[in-house]
């Protein structure tokens, strides 16, 4: 039943192996542009709050393939923007990048929202009677504890984001789901080994990373 996987052809292991370097590189990403939007939302300055706001609205609820598309088409083909890649490989891998920090970025804020929500009132306001301003009390009062309390929230965005990768084949980037589609059109006679496969190596990457983040959320929970 597994007798494609001997021919040399597929390269699995390689394909997994972009999928996890999407996934990291998409989640520092996402994690350091969620929290520049989550304290736009918070922010004080109505400008700013207005534009966190509209960002996260419009494009959390915009097709993510749609976004990917657009980052293809409209940046790397329309304006000739590369984010430094030179292959035609290296330019869609970091496009994808650059639509998932997007598209990921507004539901860690959201996370991160509820986070700050959870901070007592009472500790910015002491924070700011001692003279700090909104940047200081935002980084060394809130968002500390506010991160500690949505640990759990994030690992399930980092899970989600393990599997919203896939989408990245629409623009041919060479990850699991881009070598799935091409092992259904070829090993048609092994359709149901092949999803076994993919559904495997995809748990193997999500379950752990529930389990240790949900771990780690137990141990970190901020005790009120």
């Amino acid at each position: 039943m597994f007798d494609f996987l001997d021919s040399g052809r597929y390269d699995l292991l390689g394909a997994f192996w972009v999928t996890v370097q999407l996934t990291l590189y998409s989640a520092v990403g996402s994690l350091i542009w969620g929290t520049v939007l989550a304290g736009m939302r918070v922010s004080p300055v109505p400008l700013m709050r207005a534009f966190g706001t509209a960002y996260v609205n419009l494009v959390r609820n915009t097709p993510l393939t749609l976004l990917i598309i657009a980052c293809s088409l409209g940046l790397g083909q329309t304006l000739g923007i590369a984010l430094g890649g030179e292959t035609f490989k290296e330019i869609g891998f970091r496009l994808a990048v650059l639509g998932l920090i997007a598209y990921t970025g507004t539901f860690v804020c959201e996370a991160l929202r509820s986070g700050i929500n959870t901070v007592p009132s009472g500790q910015a306001e002491a924070a700011r009677a001692l003279g700090l301003n909104f940047f200081q009390v935002l980084t060394l009062i809130v968002l500390p504890q506010a991160f500690r309390a949505v640990i759990a929230p994030l690992a399930s965005v980092l899970i989600a984001l393990t599997k919203n990768t896939t989408v990245a084949a629409t623009i041919g980037v060479a990850e699991a789901a881009a070598l799935m589609k091409d092992m259904i059109e070829n090993e048609a006679q092994a359709l149901f080994a092949v999803f076994g496969i993919f559904a495997l190596g995809f748990l193997l990457l999500t379950l752990p990373t529930g389990l240790l983040l949900g771990w780690v959320a137990k141990r970190m929970a901020v005790k009120r």
